[in-house]
This record gives C-alpha cells, sequence and structure tokens, in this order.
C-alpha cells in the first residue's frame, strides 16, 4: 500500500529553485509540511510564499556543518520531526580535469559530496530512534557513467551513488528508508548550456519532482529518471568496454559536457563560485 504525504515534515535543500523547488511544490500538493533551506534567502522566501502552506524558508550553507545541523534543529522546532531528507543541492562546474582550478574541484566536493554526507548522517541521528523516516539523495546518471569535461562533478555523483549503497545496507532493518535519484539531463541552471544528445532528451524538473514523490509513497531505492536509463546502464555493463564507448560516443554523450555553451554557463557558474 502506497504511503501518505500528508501532513510529513519534508526537508529539501537547495529548494529556492530548479528541481528543489519544483519537487517543494508537488509535495505541498501531497499534503506535506516542507522546509527548504538555500543560500539565496530571498528567493528562498519567495519559493515560500507561492507555496504557501506552512512551508518555511531558512537560510543554509550546506557546506558549515554546525549550521546545516543547527537548520535541521530549527525545522524541527518549528514544524516537528523530520520524516524526510532530501539532499539535493549540487553545483556543477565544466572544464577539461586538467583545466580546472582546485577552488572549482573543492567547491563541488563540499557541496556535492560532504554536504550529502552529513545531512545522510544527520537524518539517520533523528530518524532511526524514531524506527521511521526517508532520506533522498539527489545524485545523477553522472553517478553512473564518467563523462569528458565533467570529470570532478562525475567523481562527486559517483560518491553518492556509493554513499547511498552502503548506508543503505546499514540501515537495514531500522524503518529507515533511503533512495538515490539519478536524473538524465535536466533543464535547470545547473545544467544550463548542454547540448541535447541523439538519444536522451533534456528533462523537466516536474519528471525528477514526480520520481521522488513516487519513490517517497512506495519506497525503492533505485530512482532513474527517466527509467530507461537503468536498461541502459545494465546493458552498457554487459557488453565490452569498447562497445559501450563506442555507444557513448555514437549517440553524442561524450560531447554533451565539452560542448557546453560557454557563454549561457558563465553567469550561472560566476554565481556558483562567488557563493
Amino acid at each position: 500500500m502506497a504511503k501518505t504525504l500528508q501532513g510529513k515534515v519534508i526537508v529539501i535543500t537547495g529548494g529556492a529553485q530548479g528541481i528543489g523547488a519544483t519537487t517543494a511544490s508537488a509535495l505541498v500538493r501531497e499534503g506535506a509540511r516542507v522546509a527548504i533551506g538555500d543560500l539565496d534567502q530571498v528567493q528562498a522566501e519567495k519559493t515560500a510564499g507561492e507555496l504557501g502552506g506552512d512551508t518555511v524558508a531558512l537560510p543554509l550553507d550546506v557546506t558549515d556543518t554546525k549550521r546545516f545541523s543547527a537548520f535541521l534543529d530549527e525545522v524541527e522546532r518549528r514544524l516537528g520531526p523530520i520524516d524526510v531528507l532530501i539532499n539535493n543541492a549540487g553545483v556543477m562546474l565544466l572544464a577539461p580535469l586538467e583545466d580546472e582550478d582546485d577552488s572549482a574541484t573543492v567547491r563541488q566536493v563540499e557541496i556535492n559530496l560532504h554536504a550529502v554526507i552529513h545531512g545522510t548522517r544527520e537524518a539517520i541521528k533523528r530518524m532511526r530512534p524514531r524506527a521511521a523516516g526517508h532520506i533522498v539523495n539527489v545524485a545523477s546518471m553522472a553517478g553512473k557513467a564518467g563523462f569528458p569535461g565533467a570529470a570532478t562533478y562525475c567523481a562527486t555523483k559517483h560518491a553518492v551513488v556509493g554513499l547511498s549503497e552502503a548506508v543503505r545496507q546499514e540501515l537495514r532493518g531500522s524503518g529507515v528508508d533511503i533512495s538515490c535519484v539519478m536524473p538524465a539531463v535536466v533543464r535547470t541552471d545547473l545544467a544550463g548550456g548542454l547540448p541535447e544528445t541523439k538519444l536522451f532528451k533534456s528533462l523537466r524538473a516536474e519528471d525528477v519532482a514526480t520520481a521522488i514523490v513516487a519513490a517517497l509513497r512506495e519506497p525503492r531505492f533505485d530512482v532513474f529518471v527517466p527509467r530507461s536509463l537503468d536498461a541502459t546502464g545494465r546493458l552498457s555493463r554487459l557488453v565490452p568496454r569498447a562497445v559501450a564507448e563506442w555507444f557513448m560516443r555514437a549517440i553524442g554523450a561524450d560531447k554533451v559536457f565539452m560542448r557546453a555553451h560557454s557563454a549561457q554557463r558563465a553567469e550561472y557558474e560566476a554565481k556558483v563560485r562567488r557563493s
């Protein structure tokens, strides 16, 4: 039987816009009480106001572990025990690895990986004693493959997948669920300037939000968006590496990040670096 989300307290990091805001909207429609955390407090408050209900917007820098924990404490003070934590905050800075400066490397590791580790750990500490809860880690199809021009981003998303798989085993029998969301390219600021491939068209944020809501109602670990990515990945692991890499080149997947339009990404990447 599908679970109800009515009245559930759900936290979303990076919830002011993009996938986070769209997921928040879908959850509010399900009757959930949503708290969004984001560096952009003005946008977060605007989003919360538009969503209505009991939606709360609070400032959050996921790279500051003490403040991240304090943010979760404040959510619980205002809304009650957290039922779901969605680790959604993430950034992507593109360049061949040899051209990537160390500050870009550190920024992606801090936000995409360390913050997810900390958020997951904090959620477990709060949920395990109640034998209930659900952690959702937003990774990417880049967590299952390697794409030239996005080596560090891929590394962080591979790590999130591995983290989630290990924690799934640690949580077995605890009553706490965990899901790992692996979407293809989604039309958000993070993916701005990326070209379409011959086979995989970019997704809407609504597609990912729908998949997350479905995974919360009927818990499952692997959440591929679209679901066909699962079959494609399984097939690629059955054939020789040379064949799998030929297929990637044939559909243009190896050029998606290398051919990103730098002018279209300039504002987004500058904002990430300033933050």
